[in-house]
C-alpha cells in the first residue's frame, strides 16, 4: 500500500480547514487518497489572510488536484446542531466518515482578532467564552458526534490539535492555554474509552507555523522562515500535516492515547 492509496475508499473530515493549518491536513489527507470533507466557519475564511477566496473553490481545487471526491461544509461546531448537520451532510454525500481530524480553534475574540488583554485574570467573560467555545468545547462536541458513529461500526481515527502553548505555564494567552490542555485531556480520556472499539485517537501539538494568519498578525524574523538547515525556525503547514499520516496510516495502527509536539525541539 503506498502512501496515495492509505485512504482509498475511505472519508474524512477536517474541521477548521478553510485555511492554514486545517487547509495543510485536508490536503494531506486527499494526498493520501482519502475523500474529505472540507469544514469552515463561513466561506470566505481562505480570503481572510489571503489564503484563497472560498471553502467552497478550495473543497473544488483539492478534489481536482487530488482526484478525489471533496464536499465543502459550513458551521459554528460550538453549536451541536451545527456538529450534526456538518457531519450528516459529509457522510451522505461522500461515505461513513473513517477519519476525523478536529482542528477547528484558535485564540479569538467574541468580536474577532485576538483578545486584549489576553491573560489569566482581566480578559473578559465574552472573550474567555468565546476562546473556551472555539477550542476545547468544538472539540468535544465534534469528536462526541464522529466517535458515536465510529462505534457503530467498530472503526475510524480521530487526530484532534491542541499547542505546544498547552504544556507551558504563562500568563498570557492564559484563557487559550487552557483550552488547549483541556483538548489534551479530552483526548486521552477519549482514547481510554474508545480503545474497546479499535478506534485510535491521538493529538498534535504544534509549535509555531507559517500560516497566512501566524505570518500576518506578527512581524517574524527572516531567519525563521529557512526551510532546511536549521530546526530553529517555523514549520511548513505541510511538517505539522505529516504527523495526520502517521496517526492515520499503518505506522499508527498501535497507537493511541498520544500527545506529539511537532516544533522542531523548542521545548516550552
Amino acid at each position: 500500500m503506498t502512501n496515495d492509496t492509505i485512504g482509498e475508499g475511505k472519508v474524512a473530515l477536517v474541521t477548521g480547514a478553510g485555511r492554514g493549518l486545517g487547509r495543510g491536513f485536508a490536503e494531506r489527507v486527499a494526498g493520501m487518497g482519502y475523500a474529505v470533507g472540507i469544514h469552515g466557519l463561513t466561506d470566505n475564511e481562505p480570503a481572510e489572510y489571503g489564503e484563497g477566496t472560498t471553502v467552497t473553490n478550495l473543497a473544488a481545487g483539492i478534489a481536482e488536484r487530488f482526484e478525489v471526491e471533496t464536499r465543502a461544509v459550513l458551521g459554528d461546531l460550538s453549536i451541536t446542531s451545527n456538529v450534526a448537520r456538518v457531519v450528516d451532510e459529509v457522510e451522505q454525500s461522500l461515505g461513513e466518515i473513517d477519519l476525523l481530524v478536529q482542528n477547528a480553534g484558535g485564540d479569538i475574540a467574541a468580536v474577532g482578532g485576538k483578545p486584549e488583554p489576553n491573560d489569566a485574570i482581566f480578559i473578559n467573560e465574552a472573550d474567555v467564552r468565546s476562546v473556551l467555545d472555539r477550542n476545547l468545547m468544538t472539540t468535544i462536541f465534534v469528536c462526541q458526534e464522529v466517535a458515536r458513529r465510529m462505534i457503530e461500526r467498530r472503526r475510524g481515527r480521530i487526530v484532534t490539535v491542541s499547542s505546544q502553548g498547552a504544556f507551558a505555564a504563562s500568563p498570557a494567552p492564559a484563557i487559550y492555554i487552557t483550552a488547549k490542555m483541556g483538548v489534551i485531556a479530552y483526548t486521552r480520556c477519549l482514547a481510554t474509552q474508545l480503545r474497546e472499539f479499535e478506534i485510535n485517537v491521538n493529538c498534535i501539538a504544534p509549535g509555531d507555523v507559517r500560516s497566512g494568519r501566524f505570518l500576518g498578525t506578527r512581524e517574524v524574523d527572516p531567519s525563521r522562515l529557512a526551510t532546511e538547515g536549521t530546526l530553529d525556525r517555523i514549520a511548513t503547514l505541510d511538517e505539522i500535516a505529516r504527523v495526520v499520516e502517521f496517526f492515520a496510516g499503518p505506522q499508527g495502527d498501535f497507537v493511541s492515547g498520544q500527545v506529539l509536539m511537532v516544533n522542531g525541539g523548542n521545548l516550552p
